[in-house]
């Protein structure tokens, strides 16, 4: 045998060993790790979605909750994880940010990852609390205009995409107010219902059954387009306030070795998981859109992302933490 045939051989061997590898998946149970504590979107996503995954491919997919660092923590433990398709992340949106809002993260997102779908996402939303007399955002514009730097707005924490969303709408319309930074959407939740900061950016999924309750009023979303769950809810583009889209996304990645008849199964499973009209209503009442996009699409978002977010940042003159 020549070399060449020698060399056709083993390809051909590779691509029947990787076929046969991935026919085999999942032959044990696969972990999911969520970069943040329980109970959050990301989280509640997550767990939804891992219950169908059991039933459907016959192993277990479980949760497990690797917290601290904006995420960071868990999020590179994944990109140092074997590719071998049982390991898998279910990232929010701050895997597309904190490449630029940190000095330093334990992951590279183009080398150490496959975007396997978008999941869902919920869009960020201007919050007041009902007590405050803004009945819409246009109201609520002329207010912070009228009293510069007199009122203080709510955010679940510096970096996050309901942070990075205020800095949007104060560069696009010259505001004046103070930023109070909270660890988290439960805290700022509180403050808002308390009305120590009446108002607030924040995910909507993060606060649906106060809303529906009525206790927290939600001005307008940072979708492109209204959403099904909230559909009397404006946008800010309908507005006429432009170019302020922005959500928190719940994203599934892979670690780069990961086989691609793996992560084309994920991305099927997945995505046939979240448009189901069980799991879609479940998510919609979360507050979450579902997706479900086929991984190049999915990749040419987090690229998008990673560019908006960046010049975000940069234009808001953040300082990177840690540096």
């Amino acid at each position: 045998m020549t070399r060449i045939s020698r060399i056709v051989a083993l390809g051909a061997g590779l691509v029947i060993s990787a076929s046969a590898f991935a026919q085999q998946y999942p032959s044990k149970p696969v972990k999911i790790i969520v970069p943040f504590p329980p109970a959050g979107v990301t989280d509640i996503v997550g767990r939804l979605v891992a219950e169908k995954l059991s039933e459907k491919l016959g192993q277990q997919f479980y949760i497990e909750n690797i917290s601290g660092a904006g995420g960071n923590l868990g999020m590179g433990q994944v990109a140092h994880s074997p590719g071998d398709g049982y390991t898998i992340l279910f990232a929010s949106s701050s895997i597309v940010v904190n490449p630029t809002l940190y000095s330093k993260v334990p992951f590279d997102i183009d080398k150490d990852f496959i975007p396997v779908t978008k999941a869902g996402a919920t869009p960020n939303s201007w919050q007041v609390n009902p007590n405050f007399p803004a009945p819409t955002m246009t109201t609520l514009i002329e207010i912070i205009r009228k009293e510069p730097g007199k009122y203080s707005v709510a955010s679940p924490g510096t970096g996050t995409t309901p942070s990075l969303s205020i800095e949007m709408l104060r560069h696009a319309l010259g505001l004046n107010f103070v930023v109070v930074p909270f660890s988290g959407g439960g805290p700022l939740v509180q403050s808002l219902l308390g009305g120590h900061t009446p108002i607030a950016c924040s995910a909507i999924g993060n606060a649906m059954a106060l809303i529906k309750d009525q206790k927290i009023r939600v001005l307008a979303i940072t979708a492109n387009k209204r959403v099904e769950f909230a559909p009397e809810i404006p946008t800010l583009d309908e507005l006429g306030i432009k170019n302020q889209e922005a959500e928190t996304m719940t994203g599934v990645f892979a670690p780069v070795d990961t086989p691609k008849a793996i992560v084309d199964l994920l991305q099927k499973e997945i995505s046939t998981v979240v448009t189901t009209p069980e799991i879609k209503a479940r998510l919609l009442g979360f507050g979450v859109v579902p997706s479900g996009e086929s991984a190049a699409e999915f990749a040419a978002y987090v690229k998008a992302e990673v560019a908006k977010w960046r010049r975000v940042i940069t234009e808001a003159k953040i300082p990177p933490i840690g540096g």
